[in-house]
């Protein structure tokens, strides 16, 4: 009986040592067939290690699409957002035809960020969420002078709603109503405040966000002055496409928003404009209205820095199961 324990504790312990520092998901046929999407999840608020899976989930088995999510990992493999030197599986962005990335401030070692930089100069697409604005820092900023403002469109400015108070209504701007990315888009809405955003002229807005005065849908408009102007006069830019000429003389097709919290991705109407965005950047024709439907449960946490599910593994987000523990929970100004 010892040693039938003993051997199945080293079973499992060999699983664990074994399993890969990301995790991929098979496509179903589809119109992405052929094409592989991989996901940069490392942010210690926005809970992307949560909110990536859920997409790269949607992308493989409702649409086709070849997935990987990368994560930022503790030396014992498990999922750790803090540590911002870490990138696992760096080698899967050679063979990505599109990336969507939810990083902030990471310091990638030289050997990982080259994959990251290789996969910009060779053109593809590229989805930024959130804090994408400021993905980077310190010596991994170089390549790209800053990725935020050059790349993206914009850096980090400020919190322009007020955070954790305040949620975000997207509209769609005037005149981008018929724009084939926003197929399906609607009812946007999302816990995380509006970020202060001055894209540059190239850019193509989407949605402005309007703050809200509090943490629900129903909630009415924010009401207040700041720095000169209104709250939501104007409202800021929330989501744009741009082109990105790179230091290689590629050009890579930009879709940005400043939303894409774990719990703003709840929005049906936000996940369809990421699944858009892919669509678009990859050339291929975007649905009239694309499945975003989940493929496995789906509770994230509440944004909150050091918030992360603790011990969770990157093979703990599989297809087929939800994740394990319970959620950093929502406030009470954010339930029904």
């Amino acid at each position: 009986m010892k040693l039938l324990c003993c051997l199945a504790f080293a079973a499992l312990w060999a699983g664990s040592a074994l399993a890969d520092p990301h995790v991929s998901y098979a496509a179903k046929p589809g119109p992405g067939q052929g094409k592989h999407v991989v996901f940069i999840s490392g942010d210690e608020e926005y809970r992307s290690e949560e909110g990536l899976p859920m997409l790269a989930k949607i992308l493989s088995q409702r649409h086709g699409f070849k997935c990987t999510v990368l994560f930022s990992l503790a030396a014992d493999g498990t999922i750790d957002p803090n540590n911002q030197q870490s990138l696992s599986s760096p080698e899967q962005l050679d063979s990505a035809d599109a990336v969507v990335i939810l990083t902030r401030f990471r310091q990638w070692p030289e050997p990982a960020l080259k994959h990251f930089v290789d996969a910009v100069n060779r053109g593809i697409p590229l989805i930024g969420l959130r804090t994408a604005t400021h993905a980077l820092s310190g010596a991994a900023q170089k390549p790209f002078g800053d990725f935020g403002k050059k790349v993206m469109g914009e850096n980090w400015v400020s919190h322009w709603g007020k955070h954790m108070e305040e949620a975000t209504k997207g509209i769609i701007e005037p005149g981008a109503a018929s724009e084939a990315i926003l197929n399906g888009v609607s009812d946007v809405f999302g816990l995380t405040d509006v970020y202060e955003a001055h894209p540059p002229a190239d850019a193509k807005i989407l949605l402005r966000g309007q703050s809200l005065a509090g943490l629900k849908p129903n909630s009415p408009p924010a009401s207040y002055q700041k720095n000169g102007q209104g709250i939501n006069d104007p409202m800021m830019p929330i989501a744009w496409t741009r082109s990105y000429a790179n230091s290689a003389g590629k050009t890579n097709q930009v879709l940005c928003t400043t939303m894409g919290d774990a719990t703003d991705l709840e929005s049906e109407g936000l996940r369809r404009l990421i699944v858009n965005g892919v669509y678009q950047g990859l050339g291929l024709a975007v649905p009239a209205k694309a499945d975003v439907s989940y493929v496995d449960p789906y509770q994230p946490g509440f944004y909150s820095g050091g918030g992360f599910r603790k011990g969770m593994r990157p093979e703990d987000l599989a297809l087929g199961k939800a994740m394990p523990g319970k959620p950093c929970p929502k406030p009470a100004g954010a339930l029904p």
